[in-house]
């Protein structure tokens, strides 16, 4: 957050990069705000979850562990999702104010048949 204050200050910024950092900024104020939820194994558990969103094709915790992001041990994994207690309520309300209230909604499900062999 120093960083993006200090680069505001020092120059003049564009109107895009002006909307830029204010997405930057409100995803760090959004993980720092999850972070804090997470009660015990807080480093541990959002590096998984940050292994989570960035590994494709994770078939198991190990694969996860693999991760770049996630800087621990594999029995980190297992020791993160037992010790790690949030408030789930909590978090719903921090994920349903990040939904902004001018776009729609869409849901979507797919229909299509899987065609056996």
């Amino acid at each position: 957050m120093f960083e993006l204050t200090r680069i505001t200050e020092d120059r003049e910024v564009s109107p895009t990069r002006s909307t830029a950092m204010n997405v930057v900024t409100q995803l760090l104020e959004f993980r720092q705000a999850i972070y804090k939820n997470l009660c015990q194994a807080q480093d541990a558990t959002f590096e998984l979850m940050d292994a989570l969103l960035l590994t494709r094709k994770a078939q198991s915790l190990a694969d996860l562990s693999l991760s770049c992001v996630f800087r621990r041990q594999w029995p980190s994994v297992y020791e993160a999702l037992q010790d790690t207690r949030p408030d789930r309520e909590q978090l719903m309300k921090l994920y349903i104010a990040q939904i902004q209230p001018s776009e729609p909604i869409v849901l979507a499900g797919d229909h299509t048949r899987k065609v056996q062999t």
